[in-house]
């Protein structure tokens, strides 16, 4: 069966890549071969394998990618301490030079021996990069001139606060006015009575029946 799935990758998907690639790491293997194992799991091709790994989830376990190297050396050096001193001579074997895993960083697509092979598509395509490269882009911008916003609102939130100060500041000078006038008010008031009450006294005078008769000044 063709791999040609398009959907998109879960969670469960990224930890079963990242736990295989460091488990190949750890045992000496390479990172193509734990990209053809988790394809065949998935039934994704190897090299949307290596494209998620290097794009997405790499950079989410380099502590362990550098940890998994580490106990790769330490398993190594154990194994070249129990080989034995002497050995039978044999024939040469010609090793082929294996790279390291930062060579595969993404995997050549393998060349297709069959016309069903020539048929299938990959699933990562140039189209889906180009424009992942372009919402990429534009989300920068937007996310540019939502900064300038905020700047923008921060200066006037500031502005509104001085101003606010400034309007507390002249409604407790007119409150202290305010109470000031109506202290002179009330004492004039005072005075103004007072000077009434001994400008007017009424006088009064007993009539022949016994009432009290005001006599107008």
């Amino acid at each position: 069966m063709p791999k040609v799935r398009q959907d998109a990758w879960s969670h469960e998907d990224d930890l079963l890549l990242a736990e295989t690639v460091l488990r190949h790491i750890r045992e000496g293997s390479t990172q193509l071969k734990a990209f053809d194992e988790v394809g065949d799991i998935l039934n994704r091709t190897s090299a949307a394998c290596g494209f998620r790994w290097n794009a997405e989830v790499r950079q989410k376990y380099e502590q362990a990618v550098e940890l998994a190297k580490k106990q790769r050396k330490e398993k190594k050096r154990k194994e070249a301490k129990q080989q034995p001193v002497y050995q039978r001579p044999q024939a040469p074997v010609v090793y082929q030079a294996e790279p390291e895993d930062d060579d595969y960083l993404l995997p050549e697509p393998a060349v297709p021996e069959t016309q069903e092979e020539n048929s299938t598509q990959p699933d990562i395509r140039l189209e889906d990069i180009i424009s992942y490269l372009t919402n990429l882009k534009q989300e920068s911008k937007s996310s540019g001139s939502l900064q300038n916003r905020l700047s923008e609102l921060e200066r006037h939130n500031k502005e509104l606060i001085e101003q606010n100060q400034q309007l507390n500041g002249q409604l407790e000078a007119m409150t202290e006015d305010y109470q000031a006038l109506i202290q002179i008010m009330d004492r004039a008031r005072k005075m103004v009575m007072f000077d009434d009450s001994d400008a007017y006294r009424p006088q009064f005078r007993m009539e022949k029946n016994g009432n009290l008769e005001n006599l107008a000044r």
